[in-house]
């Protein structure tokens, strides 16, 4: 049976060294390889694997940009919130929804959605 193992999305930038900062300073990412002579990154914060990357020629970009956003599960989101609310441009403020999740979303510097959410079950655990 094939089991998917991860995800490790690689986001297009036209700016490198503007989003290394943004992922390292912001979120607290750490930079686990470049290669300059690719524009390539990778980044790594806990069990969660992000890459950068400037199109290449072989990929046919008007402008960069992204339908979507990324999600990431965390826990303390309240202080994850107040860390960020000040440190980058506001999608939405925290907020508790329906669904069971207590969450916002920022922007990073190329205006990817990035959402972070935090079940409320797990809210007020020690876990």
């Amino acid at each position: 049976m094939i089991k998917y193992t991860g995800l490790r999305p690689v986001l297009w930038t036209e700016n490198i060294d503007e989003t290394i900062a943004f992922y390292i300073h912001i979120l607290g990412f750490i930079l686990m390889g470049r290669n300059d002579d690719w524009q390539w990154a990778s980044l790594r914060k806990d069990d969660v694997y992000i890459m950068l990357s400037q199109p290449n020629e072989n990929e046919k970009v008007d402008k960069i940009g992204f339908t979507g956003s990324l999600y990431f599960n965390v826990n303390e989101v309240d202080e994850l919130w107040e860390d960020l609310k000040t440190k980058a441009k506001i999608c939405y403020e925290i907020e508790t929804f329906e669904w069971g999740m207590r969450e916002f979303a920022i922007y990073d510097n190329n205006g990817y959605i990035l959402q972070f959410g935090e079940t409320v079950d797990n809210i007020g655990s020690t876990e």
